[in-house]
């Protein structure tokens, strides 16, 4: 008996010691964004812009209608040499945790971008058109 009272006082005491951090954080969680940072090769701006303006676009409003994101944008950058992008792309998440709906977000793409060996060859078209320099997810700290 003694045993089982120690484990509820335990657990209690973790319980009150968990609401009181998290009322000492000066901060919640807001959403998550995603930049991905293009160097657009040279005479292929027109044919990138037209995909972005095309089947990029048809899938990110899928998205967004389906709840897997909340707002997508697409920015022109200028470079300050020539190792930097010239394009960014962004895309915010309600959370952490939407980015765990792989099966959700793999159905929203075959339906608008087809089978596997069909996105795959999509993603060498865009090869020839553009390079990803890298990416980068962050999480907006909404203060109180």
């Amino acid at each position: 008996m003694r045993t089982i009272f120690r484990y509820a006082l335990c657990a209690v005491l973790a319980l009150m010691a968990g609401a009181a951090l998290a009322q000492d954080k000066q901060y919640k969680e807001g959403t998550v964004l995603e930049q991905s940072f293009i160097k657009v090769k040279p005479g292929k701006f027109s044919d990138y812009i037209a995909y972005l303006a095309g089947p990029y676009k048809t899938l990110m409003e899928a998205r967004k209608k389906a709840g897997l994101i909340t707002v997508y944008a697409v920015y022109s950058v200028a470079a300050r040499n020539p190792n930097e992008p010239d394009l960014i792309l962004t895309t915010t998440y309600p959370n952490w945790a939407a980015l765990d709906r792989v099966a959700e977000d793999e159905a929203v793409s075959a339906k608008v971008m087809g089978t596997m060996k069909q996105m795959e060859q999509a993603g060498a078209d865009r090869g020839v058109m553009r390079e990803v320099l890298g990416a980068q997810m962050m999480q907006e700290l909404i203060l109180k």
